[in-house]
């Protein structure tokens, strides 16, 4: 199996904390944001790791290098002066990803979930990991139902992580979701693709009841980064 990071964003609700460095490079508990992740795939025995990138680029390699500290093998997945979206990013990656199914997950959250606890084999086109609504997301993203599938509308919705397992699959019939020309390379989001594939059944996921945090601002970087520290 191999994973995706998702790093490219601009981190604009970061500023000025990332007028330098990209959101998933700033430090938290003593570490770079992206470096728990990396941490966490190489226990998991995942080898080869995509790190998709736009904003301040020359960043991720200067810091990471080839990934041989975690015995990961480092791949970049540079987008350009502009991040091509969840989708487009992974559109764009998939050439690094290969065929089989892979993890994936958002370079600006800490949490203290085991990715052992994921599926290699989704049933279906992804699998989601969801958490409590935090404060800032109160009404949530998605549903999950009694069954293991994932719905895009209910009553009792829960957060989507930014951790997940897609098929290569998912990126199927993007195109019907963008308006107008998606540029080259194309720019779209993930999140129709998603709800497409709630639709016919074809989405599972699991509730996280642990620790998770979206790194939005400078706030929640410094309440982790203390959070981290006093437990380390």
């Amino acid at each position: 199996m191999r994973a995706l990071i998702f790093a490219a964003g601009l981190g604009e609700r970061m500023r000025p904390l990332t007028e330098h460095t990209p959101k998933p490079l700033l430090q938290a508990g003593g570490k770079p944001l992206i470096a728990w992740h990396l941490e966490k795939l190489a226990a998991l025995g995942i080898e080869e790791v995509v790190v998709n990138t736009s904003w301040l680029a020359p960043r991720f390699p200067e810091l990471l290098g080839d990934g041989a500290r975690w015995g990961l093998r480092l791949h970049y997945s540079h987008e350009g002066p502009a991040p091509l979206e969840t989708g487009g990013g992974m559109l764009h990656a998939l050439p690094l990803l290969g065929d089989a199914p892979f993890l994936a997950v958002n370079g600006d959250i800490w949490s203290d979930c085991d990715f052992a606890r994921l599926p290699r084999e989704p049933d279906g086109d992804a699998h989601l990991l969801l958490v409590d609504n935090p404060g800032h997301h109160p009404g949530g993203d998605f549903v999950l139902g009694s069954d293991g599938r994932i719905a895009a509308e209910g009553e009792t919705k829960l957060t989507f992580s930014g951790i997940g397992v897609y098929r290569p699959s998912i990126l199927e019939g993007w195109r019907g979701t963008v308006d107008g020309d998606p540029g080259s390379p194309p720019r779209f989001r993930l999140a129709p693709l998603l709800r497409a594939a709630m639709a016919r059944g074809a989405v599972t996921g699991e509730h996280h009841r642990g620790r998770w945090t979206d790194v939005g601002t400078p706030q929640r970087l410094e309440e982790l980064d203390r959070s981290l520290r006093m437990q380390a």
